[in-house]
């Protein structure tokens, strides 16, 4: 842990953004290199001073967390990746876990959780709330393979909420009752794993069903 980690903050909030570097940079193995105050900046950023470490917020002006992370992890695999938002984001867990962010924190966690998180991420762990640890269940491969499988009309109904269809317009489509589309999205939603529309859009996109 003697060797210098090189951290870029990704925050268009100048001073959230210079906040998060002081308090990085309490941290006796960071240094913070830059600040990126949107997507492309963070890009561009990361090329040029190749960090081992990115505070990403959620909310960008350009690009959501999600999308910069996948860009992050396409091009640099290595790169750990911490979101850091101020908003509630806990319907995206499982989606940023696939992506393989290294940790996920609220800009309202104390400094000391910071600085812990920083830690473990440094020793190859992370940090969960409580309330998210409590509600992980492992799954072998066979059993979430099983659970994922869509039949055509499931397809069909997740293809339309993907295009931005209500409920009332999928039953229109496909003349069926708003309820009994509920019903379909409802288990749909307990195959894909996910309680939100969503985490079940982000979800369906990255399937072989898309």
């Amino acid at each position: 842990m003697n060797k210098s980690i090189k951290a870029l903050v990704v925050d268009d909030h100048p001073l959230v953004a210079q906040a998060t570097k002081n308090l990085l940079q309490e941290i006796d193995v960071i240094d913070v290199v830059g600040i990126a105050m949107n997507a492309a900046q963070c890009l561009t950023m990361i090329n040029e001073l190749q960090p081992n470490l990115v505070f990403l917020d959620y909310q960008l002006p350009d690009e959501s967390g999600t999308e910069v992370a996948k860009h992050i992890r396409r091009r640099y695999p290595d790169i750990h990746i911490v979101i850091f938002t101020g908003i509630e984001i806990s319907d995206l867990y499982n989606t940023f876990i696939d992506i393989k962010v290294s940790g996920i924190l609220s800009k309202e966690s104390s400094v000391t959780t910071i600085k812990n998180m920083v830690n473990c991420i440094i020793d190859g762990h992370t940090i969960l709330p409580l309330s998210i640890f409590h509600n992980l269940k492992l799954s072998n491969t066979e059993s979430t393979q099983q659970e994922f499988r869509l039949t055509s009309e499931e397809i069909s109904m997740m293809n339309m909420v993907v295009k931005g269809a209500t409920h009332e317009h999928i039953a229109e489509q496909i003349h069926m009752s708003k309820r009994t589309v509920d019903n379909y999205l409802k288990k749909i939603y307990d195959k894909l794993g996910v309680k939100s529309r969503l985490e079940a859009i982000e979800r369906f996109i990255k399937s072989n069903y898309h």
